[in-house]
């Protein structure tokens, strides 16, 4: 468990967050919209439009000259990369620090562990588009985010209804077919997440409060778990424009936002990128066409 005194789990970038991103929030905020004082979508400015071999593939030829629309690409892209940094970071502390992973069946532990890889492998994909690393590298959680198992489940389907309905954000806006795809692509796996998630709940052992019956994710109601595949449709939780998305993640990267939201603020976890290895090659990347 990380502390506020131990430098390998407080990021040294912490205190530059709090201000110059912090100013930044302020000058978007009418964009991205209020979590506490302040919203994500000002890091987007951060980006630029700029494009290496890989992105270059990802566009259509017939798309090439609308600066604008390659500049919202990158806005989303960014946006994917830091939640799934958030994702990686998650996942790794749950296996590594959650008391109730190590009791859980090894099937679900093995869904904990192949989700961290293919959460890994997203974020790689997105910052070889962009060219460019995700502007936060540590995260705020909730009050007892990795000691109670009924907060861990909740946060963790929590980001997965928003990883979901941000993808579908980039199905609706990216500006090419690639990109479209790619992002139905990875929305799926997102799905599968948060149903897996779900499934964790009645595993719970007792001496880690379960079973745990009922969840709840970023509506704010407690869903039984059983059926843990409770949607017939993804839920796109009226998501049009990716800045609804990063508003939603606000409380988890800015100090601020995180306090106003209830946050354990003592304490940060820091984005330790790896080389992920995927369950299966046919489920790969492959390529932007998919074979």
């Amino acid at each position: 468990m990380s502390t506020n005194e131990e430098k390998l789990s407080v990021r040294p970038d912490a205190p530059h967050e709090e201000g110059t991103s912090r100013r930044t929030f302020l000058h978007r905020s009418a964009i991205a919209g209020a979590v506490g004082a302040a919203g994500l979508g000002g890091l987007l400015s951060f980006a630029t439009p700029s494009a290496n071999a890989t992105s270059a593939r990802a566009r259509s030829s017939q798309e090439e000259d609308n600066d604008g629309l390659r500049k919202r690409d990158t806005n989303i892209l960014i946006a994917a990369e830091i939640a799934e940094a958030l994702a990686v970071t998650t996942y790794t502390h749950i296996i590594n620090t959650a008391p109730f992973f190590k009791n859980l069946p090894t099937d679900d532990q093995g869904y904990l562990i192949g989700a961290r890889q293919e959460e890994m492998s997203h974020y790689l994909l997105e910052k070889s588009v962009t060219d460019q690393p995700s502007p936060f590298t540590s995260f705020f959680y909730p009050k007892g985010m990795f000691e109670d198992a009924q907060t861990t489940l909740n946060i963790l389907v929590t980001l997965e209804d928003a990883f979901i309905a941000a993808y579908l954000v980039g199905v609706r806006n990216f500006s090419t077919r690639d990109l479209r795809v790619t992002a139905a692509r990875i929305m799926g796996i997102e799905s599968d997440h948060r149903t897996l998630a779900r499934v964790l709940g009645p595993d719970v052992a007792s001496q880690d409060g379960g079973p745990i019956n009922k969840i709840t994710g970023i509506q704010g109601v407690a869903e039984s778990v059983a059926p843990p595949n409770n949607n017939g449709y993804e839920r796109t939780l009226c998501w049009t424009e990716i800045d609804q998305a990063v508003t939603a993640l606000t409380p988890f990267v800015d100090i601020t936002a995180a306090k106003a939201a209830g946050f354990d603020v003592s304490k940060s976890f820091g984005f330790d990128p790896f080389t992920p290895t995927l369950p299966n090659p046919l489920g790969d990347f492959i390529s932007f066409a998919g074979c």
